[in-house]
């Protein structure tokens, strides 16, 4: 019996293999399934939200794409749990409309933001595995939603309001293992398991097969994704475990403040916890703020 082919995990492609303009159509085909219409990346950009201060993570930016029409795609990948990712959703996309736009331009000149976000954890409460939020105006008296005029919408290029505002979407992958010929739930089964069945037919997934089969992988490449994925286990391990250990200590305080108070403080001892070892094993920096949440300063004094 064949053994089974074996795929790197997206969040590690995003960082290493889909950068390379050959490969674009990887990701072409997971934002052009999201949005449900043909979309071409044009290039990758560089985003300067990290640059402000170098406790200024709060927009870790994973991958940032300009497709041909100029709009913007900011696709994060978040493995471990924030209880304020919804915010920094927000805080992510608030920061590419003001960079891309020139001091002294129009307001019209501001760029369409899509925030794509692939998160494996439980973000909030809900059962679906993928959600879309866009800005909508809604009468508090009739109920009806603010239009644009017709001069607005030749001017603009877009049928309505929300066209204009920063659209967001939410792919649930944790836990996700039904494979179904929807090609929207055929990714985010890859992403949740990292298998491409043969019979995969969403757009970008037969090159996904292609592009991302870890027979492909140099070894220097191989090293880089085992230690990756080692790293993840172990920090989720280590944040569960501070999750259970702060609700006990909250809850035998028998207090909800205790309660959040065991589970902040068990977090941060572990999250430093795994900084260190990470560090001792020469990971760099950055890569040990994305994973642990951490400050460069915090794990610098390490």
């Amino acid at each position: 019996m064949a053994e089974k082919e074996q795929f790197v995990r997206f969040d590690w492609a995003m960082k290493r293999l889909l950068r390379d303009k050959a490969n674009y159509v990887v990701l072409e085909g997971l934002i052009t399934t999201l949005l449900g219409k043909r979309i071409i990346i044009k290039k990758l950009l560089e985003s300067e939200s990290n640059q402000d201060s170098e406790d200024d993570k709060q927009n870790r930016v994973d991958m940032l794409a300009e497709d041909e029409t100029g709009a913007l795609y900011l696709i994060e990948v978040q493995n471990e749990t924030e209880f304020a990712y919804f915010q920094r959703m927000l805080f992510g996309a608030s920061k590419l409309v003001t960079e891309y736009i020139n001091r002294g331009q129009g307001y019209e000149n501001i760029r369409k933001v899509y925030s794509i976000n692939i998160v494996y954890f439980n973000l909030g409460q809900g059962k679906d595995i993928v959600y879309h939020g866009k800005t909508e105006f809604r009468g508090m008296h009739d109920g009806d939603i603010l239009q644009l005029s017709p001069f607005q919408k030749q001017k603009f290029e877009v049928d309505a309001v929300s066209d204009l505002y920063p659209e967001y979407y939410i792919l649930k992958a944790n836990d996700f293992n039904r494979w179904s010929k929807m090609p929207l739930e055929q990714w985010i089964y890859v992403l949740s398991t990292g298998d491409i069945p043969d019979d995969a037919d969403a757009p970008g997934l037969s090159e996904a097969r292609e592009k991302l089969r870890l027979a492909k992988m140099t070894k220097t490449e191989l090293d880089s994704y085992y230690r990756h994925l080692d790293n993840v286990v172990i920090l989720r391990d280590n944040i569960e475990t501070a999750k259970n250990e702060g609700w006990l200590e909250g809850r035998a305080e028998g207090r909800a403040e205790g309660e959040a108070k065991g589970r902040a403080e068990g977090i941060k001892e572990e999250r430093l916890r795994s900084a260190k070892t990470m560090k001792e094993d020469g990971l760099p920096i950055d890569i040990i703020v994305k994973y642990t949440g951490l400050s460069h300063k915090e794990i610098t004094n390490l």
